[in-house]
């Protein structure tokens, strides 16, 4: 059994780190609510874009654009992995790591190159790790992601895609589902499919009238289907931004119990040795009594 002031230092150690872990977790919490707001406030602006875009494409079907145009065979993919800058979030790395890295090993076994950008500190490790092209890179974003900072690392890929140096873009992102549940996705981001431009009775409805150019279709179109990539990246980067305070706020409240459940033991123990302490010093004394 360890001694008194062994278990005392464990204690103490133990309860200093219950702190921080309950401190991350009111933090995380409060950051957690800021996020998901900004996540949902992303969406009506990608919806909207999106609409437009639909609605100009079916007006102009004379014109097809390059992110429309599925291209065969596929010899290689350029793919946006969005991690987090920071650990301490749970699994939520490793599931869309490894999701991306499952799909890494299928490109190679065909022979499709690859080439990456990255969005967070530790995505980037991974890549270098791995050996992957990381043609552009965004680390140190901070809590709040901007537009501005995502256009830069985001068109480099597009280029290299409307280049033909690349023949499709993945996406790689957590989807938040709930404050406890949180996604690892791998989807396609171009070529954009017949689906995610398709247009409901509503959408008729509400765009049913034709527009005037300036100059012509053919920029207005390229122009916003840009906007819309970046609208489909930057919400992926806000999702990913509200799953981490999530899965942080859920790592630190389970970290924190576990502290008080060890503390708790170390109290048991602590407490067994001081009895056996004081019991061992009273047989001392009545032997000692005894023997006078």
């Amino acid at each position: 059994m360890p001694g008194m002031k062994e278990v005392r230092v464990k204690i103490k150690s133990v309860q200093n780190t219950r702190k921080i872990t309950k401190a991350m977790e009111m933090v995380a919490a409060s950051k957690m609510r800021r996020a998901q707001e900004r996540m949902r406030a992303a969406r009506p602006y990608a919806e909207k874009v999106r609409a437009i875009t639909t609605n100009l494409n079916q007006a102009n079907p004379e014109y097809s654009h390059p992110f429309l145009v599925a291209r065969t065979p596929v010899r290689a993919v350029g793919v946006i992995l969005v991690t987090t800058d920071k650990g301490l979030c749970g699994g939520l790395n490793t599931n869309v790591m490894r999701l991306f890295t499952q799909q890494l090993r299928e490109w190679q076994g065909a022979g499709i190159a690859v080439k990456a950008c990255a969005v967070g500190n530790k995505g980037l490790q991974l890549l270098n790790r791995l050996g992957v092209d990381v043609v552009s890179q965004l680390v140190q974003m901070g809590d709040k992601p901007h537009l501005d900072q995502l256009v830069g690392p985001v068109k480099v890929l597009l280029d290299a895609y409307e280049r033909g140096e690349i023949d499709a873009i993945q996406l790689a992102f957590s989807r938040f589902v709930n404050t406890m549940k949180q996604e690892p996705v791998l989807e396609p981001l171009i070529p954009l499919s017949a689906q995610a431009l398709r247009t409901t009775d509503e959408e008729r409805k509400e765009y049913g009238w034709d527009y005037i150019y300036e100059p012509d279709a053919k920029p207005v179109i390229d122009a916003l289907l840009v906007r819309y990539i970046e609208a489909l990246v930057y919400q992926a980067v806000t999702e990913n931004m509200a799953c981490e305070q999530s899965a942080r706020m859920v790592a630190m409240k389970a970290a924190s119990d576990n502290a008080k459940t060890v503390i708790n033991e170390l109290q048991l123990v602590y407490n067994k040795s001081r009895q056996a302490a004081i019991t061992k010093e009273l047989s001392e004394i009545v032997g000692g009594a005894a023997a006078v």
